[in-house]
């Protein structure tokens, strides 16, 4: 598996990075399959959060795979907390006691990353950063990032925490791509032109900040996925002419087209099929000409200006 630099830090993380939100939904021998056909991929970076499955999520994975030391150095663990019934809430007290939950959970010392998960209307920054030096001075985690921020969230909380942010995770998929659709409708009077995120894209480019795109086979908010679904025929048609052209599947052309993007981003897959995470995983090998990717965006429903 092909890997990147995580945001500015020295930690290296493959590509593709698998989403734990749905293990629940395997049997205990099903999930212990599934993390062990990660790890083989060479996909070793699991993205959990606590909120999942109300912390069922990450127990069912610690169970699968039998967390013990040796085991924990071969992965990369990256959790996220923030979001409690009817709230967000990043107070100092909220932070550390979600995280030492999480390490109980994941029968681990500590992360590798953690995310705060979507913002925080009524966010202490000072208070986020006596957090965040609580838990690197602790070792319980080692990297820190964010989830579903615009630029100036992002500055704000830097004005105060000293550790970089190394993650942005965002929601985009060939079907999602309001980020990319304002910086190519610059100085047009069209819906595609409005910024409704900051320039989070450009943004986190010009910072080195890692974009973890979420639900890459998503539409909409969790509506649906765009593969196979007769309401996308001209995009599946487009999709199924490329991935022929690859030998591969459209599964793995639509995490190599968010893959082909210079920003070097780091698609979080959801699936807990096997086949499909490996055709996802596949993706790391598989480099899409400027032709194609334009071809499937603009099969997407976009109008180049």
């Amino acid at each position: 598996m092909r890997t990147i630099p995580l945001g500015t830090s020295e930690l290296q993380v493959p590509v593709v990075a698998v989403g734990c939100m749905r293990i629940t939904s395997l049997e205990k021998p099903e999930a212990e399959r599934f993390v062990r056909t990660a790890m083989e991929e060479g996909a070793n970076f699991f993205d959990h959060a606590d909120i999942y499955g109300a912390g069922a999520c990450e127990e069912r994975f610690a169970e699968a795979v039998g967390m013990n030391a040796s085991i924990r150095d071969s992965m990369i663990l990256q959790s996220k907390c923030g979001i409690r019934q009817g709230m967000f809430d990043f107070s100092k007290d909220h932070i550390l006691s979600s995280v030492d939950g999480i390490l109980q959970r994941l029968k681990t010392d500590y992360l590798d990353v953690l995310l705060l998960h979507r913002p925080d209307a009524l966010v202490e920054p000072e208070e986020v950063a006596e957090a965040f030096d609580a838990l690197e001075r602790s070792g319980k985690v080692r990297h820190f990032g964010v989830s579903n921020q615009n630029p100036m969230q992002i500055q704000l909380l830097r004005r105060y925490v000293k550790q970089p942010i190394v993650a942005n995770q965002l929601q985009l998929s060939i079907t999602n791509t309001t980020m990319i659709d304002a910086g190519v409708n610059v100085n047009m009077e069209n819906d595609a032109a409005v910024n409704r995120d900051g320039s989070v894209l450009d943004f986190c480019r010009l910072n080195d900040i890692t974009i973890q795109p979420w639900s890459p086979f998503q539409y909409g908010f969790f509506e649906g996925v765009f593969l196979g679904n007769e309401k996308f025929p001209e995009l599946n048609a487009k999709i199924d002419e490329i991935a022929a052209a690859h030998s591969v599947s459209n599964t793995t052309i639509a995490i190599a087209w968010l893959l082909r993007h210079p920003a070097r981003m780091q698609p979080v897959t959801g699936t807990m099929n096997i086949e499909r995470l490996r055709d996802c995983c596949k993706a790391a090998d598989v480099t899409l000409s400027r032709q194609e990717w334009y071809d499937i965006y603009r099969a997407a429903g976009n109008v180049l200006p």
